[in-house]
């Protein structure tokens, strides 16, 4: 059974309809590698919603462990060129960039974040390790905490505050 999605109409901005998240995980939904308090809730809550994807170097080599909570693919990147394959994964799995929200704080997520920007809905976060200035340039918005950035899904209006023209 396909899920509802979410859908975010923004005023001067325009319709989201809102299938996938693709995130980042290292410095995206975790901090030092650890899962931040109050993800797994939310993500369960949004798997209900959406499909999530998540695709990230894990530098901390702890993702798989910290999301195994939450059932959902894991892609683990291996070698250089990482930001291309974050993009890549993005068209191989032949997900349109309009149905998707993206995450992520490193330079490794700006061309995955630049693919989904005015299309879909990208989104560059910081959770206390920073957020690269290319993931900031190519994102729609900028949130502080992940848990921040997961309810700007959860509850759409808050996208509408901040977007709207």
């Amino acid at each position: 059974m396909a899920k509802p999605g979410i859908l975010i109409d923004i005023p001067g901005w325009g319709r989201r309809d809102i299938r996938h998240v693709v995130s980042d995980y290292t410095g995206t939904l975790s901090c030092a590698g650890r899962l931040v308090a109050g993800v797994a809730v939310r993500l369960r809550r949004l798997n209900e919603l959406v499909e999530i994807h998540i695709v990230s170097a894990d530098s901390f080599g702890t993702a798989r462990d910290q999301l195994a909570a939450v059932p959902m693919p894991v892609v683990i990147l291996q070698g250089e060129g990482q930001d291309r394959q974050k993009q890549d994964y993005l068209k191989n799995s032949n997900i349109d960039a309009r149905n998707v929200a993206a995450f992520g704080n490193g330079n490794n997520d700006r061309l995955l974040l630049q693919a989904v920007k005015n299309r879909g809905l990208a989104i560059a976060l910081d959770n206390g390790e920073g957020c690269a200035v290319d993931a900031i340039l190519n994102a729609d918005v900028f949130v502080v905490g992940i848990a921040n950035a997961l309810d700007l899904l959860l509850d759409p209006t808050r996208c509408k505050a901040t977007l709207r023209f």
